[in-house]
């Protein structure tokens, strides 16, 4: 039987599915996670299969709240970022709701999920107001979260900044393409953030991403004025956001 404190989690990403039980008191896994690669091509009903596969594995017999690298919305994907494209319009919560025999299931987006996580148990865990994760990786991430409640589906990475996408600008991703030193890329980052809190005045800023296990390096070149903190979750941010959405019955 499920641990009623306890709740389940799966991080759907473009290499890897990832999941595990999730204590909610601490946001600690309760064991080391399960990882099955993303099939390929990462169609539906293959994705639905290795989730089936992953929640057999664990044992699991509860609700189970899924992340999808998607804007998500009343369980429809209506993007498609490192998954494949047939996803578009799919009823991801359905789908994978009848791969794992009926049971509940809450479908969010990525980086809401780590959004959650870090703000509830991670690097924004005592701050109140405006909280702003942004993932820095292959694009940018975002999600916004107001005393501890989330609002879905930002897509802040798309925003326009000095005539460019602010994930054509400072991605990791472009950091390693274009050679950049870190100040350089620094300075490209600080032109996103400067945008952001001009426009949404937010408490803290959560920076995650791979690069962020190098903030030393980059986070005190920031010329922008609201606080920058690394991520503390990092790879099971998504595993617990999800674990929590699930258990609070979040279904953007």
């Amino acid at each position: 039987m499920s641990d009623p404190g306890h709740a389940f989690g799966i991080d759907i990403g473009g290499s890897g599915v990832k999941g595990g039980e999730v204590d909610l008191a601490t946001g600690e896994l309760c064991y080391e996670r399960i990882k099955i690669a993303t099939p390929h091509p990462a169609t539906p009903n293959a994705v639905a299969e290795s989730v089936s596969k992953l929640v057999a594995q664990s044992g699991w017999d509860g609700p189970v709240g899924i992340t999808m690298p998607s804007v998500v919305l009343h369980g429809q994907i209506r993007t498609a970022a490192n998954i494949d494209p047939t996803w578009v319009g799919i009823d991801a919560r359905h789908l994978f709701s009848v791969a794992l025999g009926g049971r509940e299931v809450t479908v969010l987006n990525d980086a809401d999920a780590a959004g959650m996580a870090e703000d509830r148990y991670g690097a924004a865990k005592d701050l109140d107001g405006l909280v702003m994760l942004l993932t820095f990786g292959t694009g940018i991430g975002s999600a916004i979260m107001y005393n501890g409640v989330l609002m879905p589906n930002s897509e802040l990475g798309h925003m326009e900044v000095d005539g460019r996408e602010a994930e054509h600008r400072a991605a990791a991703s472009v950091k390693d393409r274009v050679g950049m030193t870190y100040p350089e890329w620094a300075r490209e980052v600080s032109k996103v953030l400067i945008t952001l809190e001009n426009l949404f005045w937010p408490n803290v800023f959560v920076a995650g991403g791979g690069i962020s296990r190098d903030y030393q390096e980059w986070i005190p070149l920031l010329t922008n004025r609201t606080p920058v903190v690394p991520a503390v979750l990092r790879n099971t941010a998504g595993i617990v956001g999800a674990a929590m959405a699930v258990s609070a019955g979040i279904a953007p």
